[in-house]
């Protein structure tokens, strides 16, 4: 069934991009009880699966149906393209109680059960606790499943706003829906997601949207936020392929001899935009090691530069790519 929503001229003007560690933080907890998720995460399936066994995610995944509702209250739009997961669990633990009572209570009522279990009835009995419970759990998701690869992640989510922000530029609003993802099309002034789970309309109403890509919703499109929400669309991210690869499994052996390894590696992990801080991280070097490697580089021709927000992103030319593709 179709997900729709109807844009006004005013809509268009408010269109942004954002990206959020809490977002991510909630679609890795519901990555873990969604087998079809798994396909392109396995490595970190493996990575987290000791840690991941000491979080009781029961409380959160009870509010997770597979279909209908979702609180929009734990994972509210992000405050802007930057945000810190600290802000955002701090908007979270500022909500008023009867609004999040609400917006459980539509979450419960879409799983079978969900209103008369245990854990159902304690958390709409004392909705402010359930506030405070709900987020600290969050908290520890956060640090468990998502702060160690964040800069990973971040990476790989700016590097896909920063080429969707050029697409825009090049080409409209209505080109870069349809290519972030193929359930996405046009029909006049209305939006169409096809391939999710139940029948929905929203009109927009002036209030825009926000546009986030994610490494764990896919391979769903989800449309997020009830009134007074602003909406949201949540996408994959680009590059989700080969994000937990590690660098010498895309190294090819003869530009690691003409360039030396650790250079070589640095250029082939550049399959999305990235900064100095990201490629150390993945690459397991000193910031200070990357940062001298990404300056012969770039004197060389083989990479380019620009900044994004805080960092300076770093990506492949076209002689770049040639090289990184090579045999």
């Amino acid at each position: 069934m179709p997900f729709q929503l109807h844009f006004g001229e005013s809509d268009l003007l408010r269109c942004r991009f954002a990206l959020s560690p809490l977002f991510e933080t909630q679609e890795a907890v519901r990555t873990l009880s969604r087998p079809y998720r798994h396909g392109y995460h396995l490595p970190w399936l493996r990575r987290i699966r000791e840690a991941a066994v000491t979080l009781d995610l029961e409380p959160l995944w009870l509010l997770m149906p597979d279909s209908g509702h979702n609180p929009d209250f734990i994972c509210p739009p992000p405050i802007g393209p930057l945000a810190t997961f600290e802000e955002e669990i701090a908007a979270v633990r500022a909500v008023d109680p009867e609004v999040a009572r609400a917006d459980m209570a539509l979450a419960l009522g879409d799983r079978p059960g969900g209103p008369e279990s245990a854990t159902g009835r304690r958390l709409l009995a004392d909705p402010a606790r359930a506030v405070h419970e709900l987020a600290d759990l969050l908290e520890r998701a956060w640090q468990t499943l998502i702060e160690p690869y964040w800069p990973r992640l971040r990476a790989l989510l700016e590097a896909d706003i920063a080429y969707h922000s050029r697409r825009l530029a090049d080409s409209g609003l209505e080109q870069v829906l349809g290519e972030v993802s193929p359930r996405l099309s046009w029909n006049g002034s209305t939006l169409t997601v096809t391939g999710t789970r139940g029948d929905h309309q929203r009109v927009l109403g002036g209030q825009g949207l926000v546009l986030m890509p994610s490494v764990f919703v896919w391979p769903e499109v989800v449309g997020g936020h009830e009134e007074p929400w602003q909406p949201g669309l949540i996408y994959p991210a680009r590059g989700i392929g080969g994000l937990w690869s590690e660098s010498g499994d895309r190294t090819p052996g003869t530009l690691a001899r003409l360039l030396g390894r650790v250079r070589a590696d640095v250029l082939c992990a550049l399959d999305e935009p990235a900064g100095t801080s990201a490629l150390a991280h993945r690459l397991g070097l000193a910031p200070s090691s990357v940062s001298a490697h990404l300056s012969v580089l770039r004197g060389a021709g083989l990479l380019a530069s620009r900044r994004y927000g805080h960092q300076v992103l770093y990506e492949r030319t076209p002689l770049g790519i040639a090289l990184a593709a090579s045999e």
